[in-house]
C-alpha cells in the first residue's frame, strides 16, 4: 500500500500483478506528462482569472480551471482505488490466498472490468453535460462577469458574497428581486394547483357511471395537450392583443365592454398567463387522473354505499386519497416544472411590461429574468447568482415533498 501511494502500480508489482501494476504505472506516467502544463496552467487561471488586460481571457482561463479541477478528482478516485487494491492484495496474499494463473486472472479481470468499462463513456458525458455546466455556472456568480468586466479587454475578479449582497441591498436589485420572486411563488402555486383541481374535476366528472359518450368526451378534453404548447402560446398571445386580439375586439363589439390592456398591464396580463398556464396544463392531468381513477376497486365505493356514505365523503376518503398516493411524485413535478417554466413567459409577452425602476418585467419570473439579464443586458454574474438561488429553492422544495409524501416514505421503509 505505500509502494502504490508513492507511484501508482508500484504495490501491484510487489504483490506480482505485474499486468495491473504496468497499467497503471503508464497511465500515472501519462497522465502526467499528457496533463501536468494545462492543469498548472488551469489552477493559475482558476486562482487569478488572469493578470494581463487583452493577453488573458478570464473565462477561458476558469474554464481550463474547472477543467484541471475535475480531472484532478477523476484521477484521485483513481489512485484510491490503487491503493486500496494493493493493500486488499497483501491481506489476501497474507492470509494463504494462491495467485491463479495468467489466463485465469485475465478472465477474471475482464469479467470484474466489464461493468466499469461500459459505464465509463456515460460518466464522462454526464461530467460535461452536466456537472462542468454546473459548476461553471456556480463560478460565476462569485465573479464580476458583466458588461463592463468583459474579456478580454477587462479582466473577470473573484468578488465572493458581493453578488448576493447586492441582491437584497442595493435598491435596484433588492425590489426586482423581491417581486419577481414573489410573482414567481404565486404564478407557481396558483397556475398549477389550478390545473390540477381542473384535471381532477373533469376526470372525476367524466369517470362518472352516469355520463354517457365518454370516450368522445374524453379525446376532445385531451386534444389542447396534441398541439404544440409554443402554437398555443403564441395565438394566445394574439387573441389577447390589446389593438387587434379578438377577446378585446369581441367585447368592444359584441358586449360594449372597455378594451382589458391584456399586454400593458401586469395585473390583467398576470391573469391571461395562469390562465393560459390552466388551459395547457389540464389535459395531462386529465389523462393521468383517469387512469388512476379507473383503477380503483368497487368495493370499496359498494362498502361505502352500504355504510350509508355521501358522494363528499366517497370522493374525500376513498377517491382523493388513491389520487394523490398514486400521482404525488408527478404532481410535485408540475410545480417545480411551473416554478421554471420559461416557455409561456417568454413567448406570450417576453415578461413585460416594463416596470420603472426594476430591472425585471411585470411579469417575469425568476428564470426569465435570468434569460433577459444574460442576452439582454450581459449581466452575467447576477443571472448566475439568481440562477444558483433558483436551484436551491426547486432543491429544497422537492426534497421536503418527497420526504413526505406516502409513496417514497413506503418505499424507503419497504427497502
Amino acid at each position: 500500500m505505500a509502494l502504490s501511494i508513492a507511484f501508482a502500480g508500484l504495490g501491484q508489482l510487489y504483490n506480482r500483478s505485474y499486468i495491473k501494476g504496468a497499467v497503471l504505472i503508464v497511465l500515472e506516467l501519462a497522465f502526467i506528462v499528457t496533463f501536468a502544463d494545462f492543469i498548472g496552467l488551469g489552477l493559475w487561471g482558476i486562482a487569478t482569472l488572469g493578470t494581463i488586460p487583452r493577453l488573458d481571457h478570464s473565462i477561458f482561463l476558469l474554464v481550463y480551471g474547472l477543467l484541471s479541477l475535475m480531472m484532478l478528482a477523476v484521477a484521485a478516485v483513481i489512485y484510491v482505488i490503487n491503493v486500496k487494491d494493493a493493500r486488499r492484495q497483501a491481506e489476501r496474499i497474507a492470509a494463504g490466498w494462491r495467485r491463479p494463473g495468467l489466463r485465469e486472472t485475465v478472465k477474471q479481470s475482464y469479467l470484474a472490468s466489464v461493468p466499469y468499462l461500459l459505464s465509463v463513456p456515460g460518466f464522462v458525458l454526464l461530467l460535461f453535460v452536466v456537472v462542468f455546466p454546473l459548476l461553471f455556472a456556480v463560478s460565476l456568480a462569485f465573479t464580476n462577469y458583466d458588461l463592463y468586466h468583459s474579456p478580454p479587454r477587462n479582466l473577470v475578479d473573484w468578488v465572493g458574497f458581493d453578488n448576493f449582497v447586492r441582491l437584497v441591498t442595493v435598491p435596484i436589485w433588492n425590489q426586482s428581486f423581491v417581486k419577481v420572486l414573489s410573482w414567481t411563488l404565486v404564478w407557481t402555486v396558483v397556475s398549477t394547483s389550478l390545473q390540477i383541481a381542473l384535471g381532477l374535476f373533469l376526470a372525476v366528472l367524466v369517470n362518472d357511471k352516469r355520463i354517457r359518450f365518454k370516450r368522445l368526451i374524453r379525446t376532445i378534453l385531451i386534444l389542447p395537450w396534441a398541439i404544440p404548447n409554443f402554437v398555443t402560446i403564441l395565438i394566445f398571445s394574439a387573441l389577447f392583443n390589446d389593438q387587434f386580439g379578438a377577446i378585446n375586439r369581441a367585447l368592444l363589439g359584441g358586449l360594449n365592454l372597455p378594451s382589458i390592456p391584456w399586454l400593458t398591464d401586469p395585473l390583467y396580463t398576470k391573469v391571461a398567463l395562469i390562465g393560459i398556464q390552466v388551459w395547457l396544463g389540464f389535459p395531462f392531468l386529465f389523462a393521468l387522473f383517469t387512469g388512476v381513477l379507473q383503477s380503483i376497486s368497487h368495493d370499496a365505493y359498494e362498502a361505502a354505499d352500504v355504510d350509508g356514505g355521501s358522494r363528499w365523503q366517497k370522493f374525500r376518503y376513498i377517491t382523493l386519497p388513491h389520487v394523490l398516493f398514486a400521482t404525488a411524485p408527478l404532481l410535485i413535478i408540475q410545480y417545480t416544472a411551473n416554478f421554471n417554466n420559461f416557455n409561456i413567459i417568454y413567448l406570450f409577452n417576453g415578461g413585460g411590461p416594463a416596470v420603472r425602476g426594476q430591472t425585471a418585467g411585470g411579469t417575469d419570473i425568476l428564470i426569465s429574468w435570468v434569460y433577459n439579464l444574460t442576452f439582454t443586458t450581459n449581466n452575467y454574474n447576477m443571472a448566475a447568482t439568481i440562477s444558483l438561488i433558483i436551484g436551491v429553492i426547486v432543491i429544497a422544495f422537492a426534497w421536503l415533498q418527497f420526504r413526505r409524501t406516502r409513496s417514497f416514505r413506503e418505499e424507503r421503509e419497504q427497502g
